[in-house]
Protein backbone atom coordinates (compact mmCIF):
# COMPACT_ATOMS: atom_id res chain seq x y z
CA UNK A 1 0.00 0.00 0.00
CA UNK A 2 1.09 3.49 -1.13
CA UNK A 3 1.28 5.94 1.36
CA UNK A 4 0.89 9.54 1.03
CA UNK A 5 2.54 11.99 3.66
CA UNK A 6 -0.24 14.73 3.54
CA UNK A 7 -0.42 18.10 5.53
CA UNK A 8 -4.66 18.53 5.19
CA UNK A 9 -7.66 18.26 2.55
CA UNK A 10 -10.03 20.92 1.29
CA UNK A 11 -13.19 19.36 0.25
CA UNK A 12 -14.39 22.44 -1.22
CA UNK A 13 -11.90 24.11 -3.35
CA UNK A 14 -12.64 27.02 -6.00
CA UNK A 15 -9.39 28.51 -6.71
CA UNK A 16 -7.07 25.64 -7.65
CA UNK A 17 -8.14 24.68 -11.07
CA UNK A 18 -11.73 24.76 -13.12
CA UNK A 19 -14.78 23.45 -11.06
CA UNK A 20 -15.28 22.45 -7.33
CA UNK A 21 -12.25 21.03 -6.37
CA UNK A 22 -11.10 17.88 -3.95
CA UNK A 23 -7.55 19.31 -3.49
CA UNK A 24 -5.28 17.77 -1.49
CA UNK A 25 -2.32 19.70 0.37
CA UNK A 26 0.88 17.34 0.83
CA UNK A 27 3.39 17.49 3.32
CA UNK A 28 7.32 18.06 1.96
CA UNK A 29 8.56 21.41 0.08
CA UNK A 30 12.41 21.98 -0.77
CA UNK A 31 11.81 25.56 -1.61
CA UNK A 32 11.92 28.41 0.57
CA UNK A 33 10.07 30.74 -1.12
CA UNK A 34 10.13 34.41 0.79
CA UNK A 35 6.57 35.03 0.57
CA UNK A 36 4.88 31.14 1.20
CA UNK A 37 1.43 31.23 2.64
CA UNK A 38 2.10 27.79 3.55
CA UNK A 39 5.02 27.57 5.36
CA UNK A 40 3.51 24.76 8.12
CA UNK A 41 3.70 22.35 4.83
CA UNK A 42 7.75 22.46 4.29
CA UNK A 43 9.18 19.93 6.20
CA UNK A 44 9.91 16.87 4.31
CA UNK A 45 8.37 13.45 5.81
CA UNK A 46 6.39 15.15 8.26
CA UNK A 47 2.28 15.08 8.15
CA UNK A 48 -0.26 12.52 8.57
CA UNK A 49 0.13 9.00 6.46
CA UNK A 50 -2.97 8.58 3.96
CA UNK A 51 -3.95 5.44 1.58
CA UNK A 52 -5.02 6.54 -1.73
CA UNK A 53 -7.82 4.46 -0.54
CA UNK A 54 -9.24 6.73 1.88
CA UNK A 55 -8.71 9.58 -0.04
CA UNK A 56 -10.78 8.25 -2.73
CA UNK A 57 -13.53 7.17 -0.41
CA UNK A 58 -13.49 10.64 1.22
CA UNK A 59 -13.80 12.15 -2.51
CA UNK A 60 -17.01 9.67 -3.61
CA UNK A 61 -18.83 11.97 -0.92
CA UNK A 62 -18.48 14.87 -2.79
CA UNK A 63 -18.78 13.22 -6.39
CA UNK A 64 -21.91 15.18 -7.49
CA UNK A 65 -20.62 18.40 -6.81
CA UNK A 66 -17.72 18.36 -8.38
CA UNK A 67 -18.46 16.56 -11.74
CA UNK A 68 -21.88 19.22 -11.56
CA UNK A 69 -19.38 21.90 -11.81
CA UNK A 70 -16.44 20.33 -14.40
CA UNK A 71 -14.41 19.96 -11.46
CA UNK A 72 -12.22 17.12 -9.94
CA UNK A 73 -9.42 16.70 -7.72
CA UNK A 74 -6.16 18.77 -7.55
CA UNK A 75 -3.25 18.06 -5.61
CA UNK A 76 -0.59 20.73 -4.20
CA UNK A 77 1.65 21.40 -1.40
CA UNK A 78 4.54 21.57 -0.47
CA UNK A 79 5.31 20.01 -3.07
CA UNK A 80 3.10 17.60 -4.57
CA UNK A 81 6.40 15.74 -7.19
CA UNK A 82 8.42 14.91 -4.17
CA UNK A 83 5.73 11.61 -4.08
CA UNK A 84 5.15 10.73 -7.17
CA UNK A 85 4.73 7.25 -6.53
CA UNK A 86 1.56 7.96 -4.30
CA UNK A 87 1.04 10.61 -7.15
CA UNK A 88 1.00 7.95 -9.43
CA UNK A 89 -1.35 5.80 -7.47
CA UNK A 90 -3.99 8.44 -6.45
CA UNK A 91 -4.37 9.91 -10.03
CA UNK A 92 -4.69 6.00 -11.66
CA UNK A 93 -7.96 5.48 -8.93
CA UNK A 94 -9.29 9.21 -9.98
CA UNK A 95 -9.68 8.26 -13.84
CA UNK A 96 -11.13 4.99 -13.20
CA UNK A 97 -13.98 6.82 -11.38
CA UNK A 98 -13.74 9.52 -14.34
CA UNK A 99 -12.37 12.34 -12.00
CA UNK A 100 -10.92 15.05 -13.70
CA UNK A 101 -7.20 15.83 -12.11
CA UNK A 102 -5.06 18.37 -11.35
CA UNK A 103 -1.34 18.59 -10.03
CA UNK A 104 -0.54 21.49 -8.53
CA UNK A 105 3.43 22.30 -8.75
CA UNK A 106 6.65 24.57 -8.85
CA UNK A 107 8.52 21.81 -10.93
CA UNK A 108 11.36 22.48 -8.79
CA UNK A 109 11.88 18.64 -8.06
CA UNK A 110 12.75 18.06 -12.07
CA UNK A 111 16.15 16.43 -13.12
CA UNK A 112 17.15 15.22 -16.38
CA UNK A 113 17.71 11.81 -15.25
CA UNK A 114 16.03 8.32 -16.29
CA UNK A 115 14.38 7.51 -12.57
CA UNK A 116 12.44 11.01 -12.85
CA UNK A 117 11.52 10.29 -16.36
CA UNK A 118 10.28 7.02 -15.99
CA UNK A 119 8.24 8.22 -12.74
CA UNK A 120 6.82 11.38 -14.73
CA UNK A 121 5.84 9.05 -17.96
CA UNK A 122 3.43 7.14 -16.23
CA UNK A 123 1.79 10.28 -13.90
CA UNK A 124 1.60 12.08 -16.97
CA UNK A 125 -0.83 9.38 -18.58
CA UNK A 126 -3.34 10.39 -15.45
CA UNK A 127 -2.24 13.71 -15.05
CA UNK A 128 -5.76 16.15 -17.12
CA UNK A 129 -3.74 19.70 -15.70
CA UNK A 130 -1.03 20.49 -14.50
CA UNK A 131 -0.85 24.42 -12.33
CA UNK A 132 2.41 25.57 -12.73
CA UNK A 133 3.85 27.84 -10.53
CA UNK A 134 6.41 30.00 -12.17
CA UNK A 135 7.61 32.69 -9.56
CA UNK A 136 10.67 34.52 -10.82
CA UNK A 137 11.57 34.34 -15.08
CA UNK A 138 15.08 35.90 -13.75
CA UNK A 139 17.40 32.43 -12.33
CA UNK A 140 19.19 34.99 -9.88
CA UNK A 141 16.12 36.55 -8.63
CA UNK A 142 14.64 33.33 -8.43
CA UNK A 143 17.22 31.92 -6.31
CA UNK A 144 17.13 34.55 -4.03
CA UNK A 145 13.03 34.50 -3.90
CA UNK A 146 12.77 30.92 -3.15
CA UNK A 147 16.42 29.40 -2.46
CA UNK A 148 17.08 27.76 -6.01
CA UNK A 149 17.55 28.60 -9.25
CA UNK A 150 15.00 28.13 -11.77
CA UNK A 151 17.04 26.60 -14.98
CA UNK A 152 15.55 23.15 -13.78
CA UNK A 153 11.82 24.82 -13.50
CA UNK A 154 12.05 25.88 -16.94
CA UNK A 155 12.90 22.64 -18.24
CA UNK A 156 10.35 21.92 -16.86
CA UNK A 157 8.13 23.64 -18.52
CA UNK A 158 9.53 22.87 -21.82
CA UNK A 159 8.83 18.98 -20.96
CA UNK A 160 5.40 19.67 -20.32
CA UNK A 161 4.74 21.49 -23.35
CA UNK A 162 6.44 18.35 -25.44
CA UNK A 163 4.11 15.99 -23.39
CA UNK A 164 1.47 18.46 -24.64
CA UNK A 165 0.15 18.60 -21.08
CA UNK A 166 -2.58 21.09 -20.13
CA UNK A 167 -1.16 23.80 -17.92
CA UNK A 168 -2.24 26.79 -16.24
CA UNK A 169 0.41 28.79 -15.59
CA UNK A 170 0.83 30.76 -11.68
CA UNK A 171 2.42 33.85 -11.47
CA UNK A 172 2.32 35.28 -7.70
CA UNK A 173 2.87 39.05 -8.20
CA UNK A 174 4.63 40.70 -5.57
CA UNK A 175 5.62 44.24 -5.26
CA UNK A 176 9.30 45.43 -6.03
CA UNK A 177 10.28 41.78 -6.22
CA UNK A 178 8.55 40.11 -9.41
CA UNK A 179 6.96 42.83 -10.54
CA UNK A 180 9.44 44.64 -13.01
CA UNK A 181 8.92 46.01 -16.79
CA UNK A 182 11.91 43.33 -17.83
CA UNK A 183 11.20 40.27 -16.21
CA UNK A 184 7.06 40.32 -16.86
CA UNK A 185 7.93 41.06 -20.37
CA UNK A 186 10.86 38.57 -20.55
CA UNK A 187 7.67 36.09 -18.64
CA UNK A 188 5.57 36.81 -21.24
CA UNK A 189 8.25 35.60 -24.15
CA UNK A 190 8.48 32.26 -22.44
CA UNK A 191 5.06 31.16 -22.33
CA UNK A 192 4.87 32.23 -25.70
CA UNK A 193 7.32 29.30 -26.67
CA UNK A 194 4.90 26.87 -25.24
CA UNK A 195 2.79 24.98 -27.20
CA UNK A 196 0.13 23.93 -24.24
CA UNK A 197 -0.79 26.56 -22.44
CA UNK A 198 -4.73 27.63 -21.70
CA UNK A 199 -4.50 30.19 -19.40
CA UNK A 200 -2.43 32.08 -17.10
CA UNK A 201 -3.06 33.11 -13.71
CA UNK A 202 -1.64 36.37 -12.14
CA UNK A 203 -2.27 35.80 -8.38
CA UNK A 204 -1.74 39.39 -6.21
CA UNK A 205 0.58 38.68 -3.58
CA UNK A 206 -1.23 38.45 -0.38
CA UNK A 207 -0.16 38.32 3.83
CA UNK A 208 -2.94 36.07 5.00
CA UNK A 209 -0.33 33.25 5.45
CA UNK A 210 1.98 35.68 7.53
CA UNK A 211 0.07 34.71 10.62
CA UNK A 212 1.30 30.89 10.04
CA UNK A 213 5.13 32.65 10.21
CA UNK A 214 4.74 33.91 13.37
CA UNK A 215 3.10 31.04 14.69
CA UNK A 216 5.83 28.90 14.00
CA UNK A 217 8.53 31.41 16.04
CA UNK A 218 9.81 32.29 12.23
CA UNK A 219 10.61 36.46 11.08
CA UNK A 220 8.75 37.10 7.68
CA UNK A 221 11.13 37.96 5.20
CA UNK A 222 8.90 40.26 2.98
CA UNK A 223 7.89 42.63 6.17
CA UNK A 224 6.63 45.67 4.90
CA UNK A 225 5.50 44.91 1.49
CA UNK A 226 2.34 45.17 0.74
CA UNK A 227 -0.37 43.62 -2.11
CA UNK A 228 -0.43 45.41 -5.23
CA UNK A 229 -3.08 47.49 -5.80
CA UNK A 230 -5.59 46.65 -8.90
CA UNK A 231 -3.59 49.28 -11.47
CA UNK A 232 -0.61 47.73 -10.48
CA UNK A 233 -2.06 44.10 -11.60
CA UNK A 234 -3.63 45.25 -14.63
CA UNK A 235 -0.35 47.13 -15.48
CA UNK A 236 1.68 43.32 -15.05
CA UNK A 237 -1.02 41.54 -16.80
CA UNK A 238 -0.60 43.72 -19.55
CA UNK A 239 3.09 43.15 -19.97
CA UNK A 240 3.30 39.64 -19.84
CA UNK A 241 0.16 39.81 -22.39
CA UNK A 242 2.32 41.70 -24.93
CA UNK A 243 4.22 38.87 -25.98
CA UNK A 244 1.80 36.12 -25.95
CA UNK A 245 0.11 35.58 -29.07
CA UNK A 246 -3.19 34.05 -27.29
CA UNK A 247 -4.98 36.47 -24.98
CA UNK A 248 -4.35 34.31 -21.86
CA UNK A 249 -3.72 36.55 -19.04
CA UNK A 250 -6.38 36.25 -16.20
CA UNK A 251 -6.83 37.71 -12.65
CA UNK A 252 -8.49 35.94 -9.99
CA UNK A 253 -11.23 37.47 -8.83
Amino acid sequence: MVLGNIHSIESFGTVDGPGIRFVVFTQGCPLRCKYCHNVDTRAVGTGQQISVDQIVGELKDYLPFIQSSGGGITVSGGEALLQMPFLIELFKACRAIGVHTALDTSGCCYVDAPFFHKQFDELANYTDLVLLDLKEINSERHKWLTGQPNKHILAFAKLLSEKQIPVWIRHVLVPTITDSEEDLTELGAFINTLSNVERVELLPYHKMGVYKWEAMGLDYPLEGIEPPSDEEVKRAAQLIQQNIAEPLVAIPQ
